[in-house]
């Protein structure tokens, strides 16, 4: 009936949708799994009952798109209906509401809604979704009157101010305000002891309340902007700032993303819950106290970690044995591929994806990554600065995706029969170096995609005259450099 609320083909995202069901209170506690890992387990059990529909899988074969089947949907719908669970309002609401649903969803709002909901005391959801326009200016209404809320998912909206009686909603458990106007969050957001989400992602809040440190049971903590899209500029992204109290955030599985500094690295390694790490604006002489945090998070699977500047070396030399994607973003020095422990071929080593950023390596990194024969996913954007690579036989034989972008040195490109066998998506961008193409790419026949962008005319005309890839250059999408 929950997934029946959201319109007819709707792309659900796994994550997306596990911290609705917890925030709802759907998710049974199950041995010492945590909440999201039961939820997880829901969702596998609708797919292989063939009542959600798989979309898409990541690289490594976790489920991440779904959709509800048709059928399914419009009996649920009748269900939702008659046990009064929610109703869906598509395009422009007009009121007043008449409906008894607890939970409300609103899809591609054109106007805002004029009239109260004559249910408001009931409402313990809302959600909207879609390119809605709505200033939505009953929140205040709704923090006044529906003291029993527990989930807002007001993500997209272009809300400026957030009321100060959203302190009395005490059932509160999800706040989403993702790409919305809010500049502030008013202090009252320290009493909402039960929230266990706060995604305020792409928003203008820079600073947070000194008394979200209060919120022990927060469990995911999304505040984080990207200010270059294209990644272009060294410094993309911007986080939040807790300057004290960090530690007393023992419930944290996501931190997206925290601006390094003193007193917050010093508390880092308290959260062990961590799954979901990013941090930025580090500086090398931070790096020791963060290997010793990151010892502490035996769980932690995601860990990106951006240096305050191209010239901050990132020493991190520390064995995550859970870890399954790594994003660094700075220079790293020279044998880390070798000797860090975060690039070891161990036993149960499951890293799939990994992301170097202006790594400034002069050494051909591929022979030491070579080893880890599990990785998925690899992207190199100003990560070497030679002027060759080859992918030799036997080498990377799980990856599905290779991207090569901004290496501005490399001239050659070599790939053996053999390597990559399972590569079926290949990124080459803006190499301003490269006229010839690369040698072997006929041999990567589980190829679906191919991306030649920001490439010279001169390297354009060389694919064309190519005899030996035009069988497989009915797939490929070119741009050319500006």
């Amino acid at each position: 009936m929950y997934c029946s609320l959201f319109p007819e083909d709707y792309h659900f995202k796994r994550k997306q949708l596990v911290r609705l069901w917890t925030a709802e209170g759907f998710v049974e506690e199950r041995g010492e799994s945590t909440l999201e890992e039961v939820a997880e387990g829901y969702l596998k059990e609708l797919i292989d009952r063939n009542m959600l529909q798989l979309v898409e899988r990541n690289t490594f074969g976790r489920m991440k798109e779904f959709r509800m089947h048709d059928i399914l949907r419009e009996l649920a719908v009748d269900l939702c209906k008659k046990n009064c669970f929610g109703v869906t309002y598509e395009n422009k609401c007009e009121g007043p509401h008449q409906k008894d649903g607890r939970r409300l969803v609103l899809h591609k709002l054109k106007d805002d809604i004029q009239q109260p909901f004559s249910n408001v005391h009931q409402l313990r959801t809302i959600i909207t979704l879609g390119d809605s326009k709505s200033s939505f200016t009953l929140l205040p209404l709704l923090c006044n009157e529906s003291r029993y809320m527990t989930l807002l998912e007001l993500s997209g909206l272009p809300i400026e101010k957030i009321p100060d009686a959203i302190g009395g909603l005490f059932n509160l458990r999800h706040l989403g305000l993702r790409g919305s106007k809010v500049k502030m969050l008013p202090k009252s957001i320290e009493k909402l002891s039960n929230l266990l989400t706060l995604d305020l992602g792409g928003s203008d809040i820079h600073d947070l309340p000194s008394g979200i440190v209060k919120l022990k049971k927060l469990r995911h903590l999304f505040a984080e902007r990207v200010t270059n899209p294209q990644g272009k500029e060294f410094k993309c992204r911007s986080g939040m700032r807790i300057p004290s109290g960090l530690g007393n955030l023992t419930s944290l599985q996501t931190l997206q993303a925290l601006e390094a500094q003193d007193e917050s690295i010093k508390h880092l390694g308290e959260l062990r819950q961590l799954r979901s790490l990013r941090l930025l604006n580090v500086k090398g002489i931070y790096c020791g106290r963060i290997n010793e945090s990151l010892v502490e998070m035996q769980y932690l699977s995601y860990l990106h970690v951006s240096a305050s500047d191209e010239n901050e070396v990132l020493l991190l030399n520390v064995l995550l044995p859970s870890l399954q994607r790594l994003c660094l973003r700075g220079r790293l020095a020279e044998g880390a591929l070798d000797e860090s422990p975060l690039f070891q071929a161990v036993e149960g080593q499951n890293l799939y994806v990994l992301y170097l950023s202006w790594s400034q390596l002069r050494e051909d990194p591929l022979p030491s990554l070579s080893r880890l024969s599990n990785l998925t996913y690899l992207h190199f954007t100003r990560a070497y600065n030679g002027e060759q690579l080859a992918f030799l036989t036997g080498w990377f034989p799980k990856l599905k995706v290779l991207s090569l972008g901004d290496l501005l040195s490399l001239s050659r490109l070599e790939i053996q029969q053999g390597a990559m066998a399972s590569l079926e998506e290949l990124y080459l961008v803006n190499l301003g170096s490269m006229t010839e193409v690369p040698a072997g790419i006929e041999f990567l026949t589980s190829i679906k995609y191919l991306g030649f962008h920001e490439i010279s005319r001169d390297f354009l005309t060389s694919l064309r005259q190519c005899s030996t890839i035009q069988g497989i250059l009915s797939r490929a999408k070119y741009s050319l450099r500006d």
